[in-house]
């Protein structure tokens, strides 16, 4: 059976070995008939008897067995003969049983919900809450709440009611938690944080001072369950509390960070949800997220992203030496948003913008391609943020002319000669550059030449007539863009009346909108939702949790040829949830 091959044929043969005392053989027959029962439905109602038997086994583990198999062989006939076990296991006096038992309702209920509503095995399940077993608490947690959810999908929610959570309960799943398995306690945790509802500031003090241990926990997932708990609630406390709980929340965030990669990004991940709403909760931890040579790329990032989120006025020198020592690194992307971020100092913080202008000063005298590049884009930025200030790094960005090449970077470029010509020397030489290879560049790089060509014109009229004309012709009758030929037309007719020059000027050199600092925050709605759904992969993914779920009803199994695939469409879907629209394809 292990090799693949077809032993169908000795069934009726090995279901009854299964009579052995032998708990070895046993297991091994269970085994056989559950893979095989599916093949030949007609005769796995053979070892029925020797379920309904089994179960009344002397053998806790034997009761078990027996339970779980025919629960695994979901075969419709089997299933109708597993209510009266199923009972009886609910209320047996072993907790193993008892265990499997609040599993085998969640089985039972995916494959017949109406036969286990039907039937009273929701109300047996609930009260297995308040079993005196750990186990059997959190096996009956982890049902319960799935069962909530496949009642939902299958659009039958309403028949199903929520549980309601006491203050006995609660406390009754407080104490079971620390005598729980790793994962009953993040069932436990994730099940308190979604369904509990606050009874008053007292009762979630009391909630929040039983979760805190946890937070010392060794396993990374208890600990962020624990989080997730913690920041749901804070916001029921009172402000003293509220700054009590959030110092308790910082070395136990640090601490995850020593772990593996894989583990690093989804806990950076999550930190990005938290510290957007607590910004100060790891404002003297900046260090932990400082880069090591041996992070993976990925890691990098986020710990880039983060740094960034972290700035202010006191670790911004700080921050801003890290990032300069990065600048150094092979990583060509990395370094890239190296530069990027010390641009973005810039722009956060007033205060710093003359140190970050000497340090992208710095990097362009390296003169590495990549390095000058991005160093020239965070440098229009800063200009743009700071008219006036910084005038006199214009003439070290000309001299790099020839070591650009990026679309972004000959745009910012092409900008600070138009934005500045009376600053630069010979400016008209300089665009002429651009002008003379106008045709090879891309479109968003020749609006821009034409943007400067007019600017440099209104503030040098004399003797450059023959430059802006050229420029108007090029774009109004050579090219096949209709956004740069309507701009060309614009401009010309401007030009040809002599009472809308100044018009014209007021428009293309008039003050511009301050520059805001784009740093990168999630909507307020998605924020809110992914605070209640910490460690989950909505969190990790920064997307709406309906998007991560199925929407239409899980179809039951008809017994059909399974050959016969039914072809499912895929729809794409945004961070919101939101269906796309289909992707044009060309004929």
């Amino acid at each position: 059976m292990t090799l693949g091959r077809d032993v169908s044929m000795v069934y009726a043969d090995v279901v009854k070995l299964s009579r052995t005392s032998s708990l070895e053989l046993k297991k091994l027959v269970y085994l056989y008939i559950m893979n095989n029962s599916r093949l030949q439905p007609d005769k796995a109602i053979l070892a029925v008897n020797t379920f309904v038997t089994d179960c009344q086994h002397e053998n806790p583990v034997v009761r078990a067995l027996a339970i779980r198999t025919m629960l695994c062989i979901r075969v419709e006939e089997v299933l109708d003969y597993t209510l009266d076990p199923m009972k009886k296991a609910i209320n047996d006096s072993d907790a193993y049983v008892r265990k499997t038992a609040a599993l085998g309702v969640l089985k039972l209920y995916a494959a017949k919900p109406k036969l286990v509503e039907e039937y009273g095995l929701l109300d047996c399940l609930k009260g297995l809450l308040h079993d005196s077993s750990p186990m059997v608490v959190s096996n009956s947690v982890l049902a319960i709440n799935e069962i909530q959810l496949l009642a939902q999908v299958n659009g039958n929610g309403s028949s199903v009611p929520m549980l309601e959570l006491s203050n006995n309960l609660i406390n009754k799943l407080l104490n079971a938690l620390p005598e729980c398995s790793e994962w009953g306690q993040i069932v436990i945790l994730d099940f308190v944080a979604t369904h509990y509802n606050s009874f008053g500031p007292k009762d979630v003090e009391m909630l929040l001072d039983r979760v805190v241990p946890r937070l010392s926990h060794l396993n990374h997932s208890i600990v962020l369950s624990s989080i997730r708990v913690l920041i749901k609630y804070l916001e029921f406390v009172t402000d003293d509390q509220k700054v009590s709980y959030l110092k308790k929340l910082g070395p136990p965030i640090v601490t995850l960070l020593n772990s593996y990669p894989e583990l690093q990004y989804i806990v950076l991940r999550n930190i990005m949800v938290i510290i957007q709403k607590y910004p100060s909760l790891l404002a003297k931890d900046v260090k932990a997220f400082f880069c090591k040579y041996n992070d993976p790329q990925y890691v990098k990032i986020e710990k880039l992203t983060i740094l960034l989120k972290l700035l202010n006025e006191k670790n911004c020198q700080m921050i801003l030496l890290e990032l300069k020592e990065y600048c150094s690194e092979i990583d060509v992307e990395f370094v890239q948003k190296s530069v990027k971020a010390i641009g973005f100092c810039a722009l956060k913080i007033p205060s710093a913008a003359e140190l970050c202008i000497d340090v992208l000063v710095d990097l362009i005298k390296a003169r590495h391609q990549y390095l000058v590049n991005d160093c020239i884009i965070a440098m229009k930025d800063i200009l743009r943020k700071y008219p006036g200030r910084f005038e006199g790094v214009i003439a070290v960005v000309c001299e790099n002319l020839d070591a650009i090449d990026s679309v972004e970077a000959k745009q910012s470029l092409i900008w600070i000669i138009g934005e500045y010509a009376e600053k630069i020397d010979c400016p008209v030489d300089l665009l002429q550059l651009f002008i003379d290879n106008f045709e090879d560049e891309p479109t968003p790089v020749q609006l821009q030449i034409l943007v400067a060509t007019v600017k440099v014109f209104l503030k040098f009229p004399e003797g450059n007539d023959g430059l802006l004309q050229r420029m108007l012709r090029l774009c109004a009758e050579e090219s096949e863009n209709p956004d740069l030929r309507d701009r060309a037309y614009f401009y010309w007719r401007l030009l040809s009346n002599d009472g809308m020059i100044d018009k014209l000027g007021d428009i293309v050199l008039g003050k511009k909108p301050g520059l805001v600092s784009n740093e990168y925050n999630l909507p307020r709605a998605l924020l809110e939702e992914l605070l209640c759904n910490l460690n989950t992969l909505a969190s990790t993914y920064h997307r709406m949790p309906h998007s991560f779920t199925i929407t239409k009803p899980i179809p039951q199994d008809d017994g059909e040829d399974e050959d016969e695939e039914e072809e499912v469409e895929i729809v794409p879907i945004d961070s919101e949830g939101n269906e796309l629209p289909p992707t044009p394809t060309s004929s």
